[in-house]
């Protein structure tokens, strides 16, 4: 018995969940790896360029794996876009701003797009605009996103769009899946549960300090965007687990502005030196469920196998 869903039948892969395209997290071993055990992997561009998302593409070697752009900021570098698609990724993934601008160059090529959403106005937009997928991401997800929950907003953009959708935020492990695809979601997407597997280009020290984390230590804000001066629209802010930086700054956003200079320094260099202490640790409130590192394709494989067990099991389970 296996699970089958919309997402499994139109990209051909065993199990119904993406790796997210996590920017600084996820290059393309990891993304191969997701893709080898059953699963989609993307790798996530993110801010950098054009050298950097050739070298991922290649490390991905022969599995076939999606690439993910944060929407704005490839309207600054379009370039990009084209350099993907040449590539023949599995999909394009976009998250966080207008997809029109790049809906037919990706259609054109026979391509599926992802459009990645938070409310319900951005789905019945995006689904208009022709996303073959949409992701319902919810606030519990790391890095940017918004206010709603995944709980409640995954089904209300199932029955709003004729799309088929796909859950995110908060989902670590297989009964995370199961619930997804309860609440009318055709799988799910999963980022905080890879960020410590050996395959992920997160810091050592980052993973270090995850494993022994809570979803009570995280935090929205833009406190780190403003540190590291990208421009984020302030409709996102940003999940990481909380440290003294951010303590000392998120409520007092108006001074960081003003000692953005001197701060955004500061920041760079704990950064580089791997100091989460300032720099921070973007990830989500599944964090609780990631206790240890492990392979991806590990991790890959006992998500859809705990998701598979649970939902064989519902009916005896719970209704006699």
């Amino acid at each position: 018995m296996a699970l089958v869903s919309a997402l499994t039948e139109k990209f051909g892969i065993d199990i119904p969940l993406l790796l997210a395209p996590m920017a600084g997290v996820s290059g393309g071993e990891l993304a191969a790896a997701v893709s080898r055990a059953g699963g989609l992997g993307f790798i996530g561009v993110g801010y950098m360029e054009e050298d950097w998302l050739r070298g991922e593409l290649a490390k991905a070697g022969n599995e076939k794996v999606g690439v993910g752009f944060i929407t704005w900021v490839l309207a600054q570098k379009p370039h990009l876009l084209p350099l993907a698609l040449d590539h023949a990724p599995k999909a394009i993934f976009l998250s966080f701003g207008e997809i029109e601008p790049f809906a037919p160059q990706v259609k054109e090529r026979g391509i599926p797009l992802i459009a990645q959403v938070q409310t319900l106005a951005q789905a019945k937009r995006a689904a208009k605009a022709g996303a073959d997928f949409i992701v319902a991401q919810g606030t519990e997800a790391g890095g940017h996103g918004a206010k709603r929950a995944t709980f409640p907003l995954v089904p209300a953009i199932a029955d709003a769009v004729d799309v088929p959708v796909i859950a995110a935020g908060g989902i670590g492990d297989g009964r995370g899946l199961a619930a997804a695809l309860m609440l009318g979601a055709c799988g799910a997407v999963c980022g905080s549960a890879f960020y410590a597997a050996p395959e992920a280009l997160s810091h050592a020290k980052a993973k270090e300090q995850a494993l022994g984390a809570s979803g009570d230590d995280t935090q929205r804000s833009s406190v780190f965007d403003i540190a590291r001066g990208i421009a984020w629209p302030r409709e996102w802010t940003m999940r990481t687990l909380k440290n003294s930086f951010s303590e000392k700054w998120i409520g007092n956003m108006a001074g960081l502005e003003k000692a953005a200079a001197q701060e955004g320094e500061r920041y760079a260099e704990a950064a580089a030196k791997g100091d989460f202490d300032t720099a921070a640790i973007i990830i989500g409130e599944a964090v609780d469920l990631v206790t240890q590192s492990r392979p991806a394709e590990e991790i890959t494989r006992k998500i859809a196998g705990d998701a598979e067990a649970l939902l064989k099991n519902a009916a005896a389970n719970f209704l006699r």
